[in-house]
């Protein structure tokens, strides 16, 4: 069975800065993934060439054995939060509604079989009664679980997420975490770059750390230590507690 993503000495540049270098990074298909490292390491990079939205200097991406340009009706993205406008008027219903531009052309109306998905989708992730909720309204753990939605609507078999985490309170972060277990019981499989490395232990199959080269990758249990962490945030101390939870700390 082919990965569904495998990534073999990618290296990426802008302009003159080499922004990844010579990364080679496997997730099985339904596993939980997570990409985890300082800011500007490289992780956002990493996921756009996935989806070849960036160009690779060398190496290759493949993502269930394909071309990622072939494979993207197979692959979601969600970007980090700033990277959406959340001013832009548009109905929970009709962002998850998006999901299924890929399975049809653009100026075709939405079918019946599409807005049940859509509605499916949405209750699957416990947002169905937000369904008629302008997207800007929603708190950023409910933006999460409607994009999810639109993922789901989508049938797709990947699915990334850029930070997912980013800006939400402990409740809405575990909230979410549950969310990805059950995604993956359904044959998803789930790639997230998080800063939260607490939430690593709880279930995820593999970490890679990422400072523009491989850290660091493996079972979170095998290649969490001060020692490779220390090296990864570089300027920052980890402090490991006796239940395995992870503290970052200034230098």
């Amino acid at each position: 069975m082919s990965y569904a993503v495998d990534v073999q000495n990618l290296s990426v540049s802008y302009e003159s800065h080499i922004a990844l270098e010579q990364i080679t990074w496997q997730v099985e298909p339904g596993s939980l993934a997570a990409v985890i490292g300082p800011n500007g390491g490289g992780k956002s990079t990493l996921f756009k060439s996935l989806l070849r939205l960036v160009p690779p200097l060398s190496g290759s991406v493949r993502i269930f054995g394909e071309d990622p340009i072939k494979a993207r009706p197979q692959v979601a993205y969600l970007p980090q939060r700033e990277e959406v406008d959340w001013d832009f008027p548009i109905m929970c219903l009709d962002v998850v509604l998006q999901g299924r531009l890929i399975h049809r052309k653009w100026w075709q109306h939405p079918t019946r079989r599409d807005r049940e998905l859509a509605m499916q989708s949405l209750q699957m992730t416990g947002m169905e009664p937000y369904a008629s909720r302008p997207i800007g309204s929603l708190s950023g753990g409910q933006i999460q679980r409607v994009f999810i939605a639109r993922a789901l609507a989508q049938e797709a078999r990947l699915i990334i997420l850029d930070e997912p985490g980013a800006g939400l309170d402990a409740a809405a972060q575990h909230q979410l975490l549950d969310l990805f277990f059950e995604l993956q019981r359904l044959g998803h499989t789930i790639v997230i770059s998080t800063h939260d490395l607490n939430c690593l232990a709880a279930g995820f199959d593999t970490v890679l750390g990422l400072d523009r080269k491989v850290v660091l990758f493996g079972p979170p249990s095998e290649v969490l230590d001060g020692e490779r962490l220390t090296k990864l945030f570089a300027k920052h101390f980890p402090v490991i507690g006796p239940e395995g939870e992870v503290s970052m700390h200034e230098l």
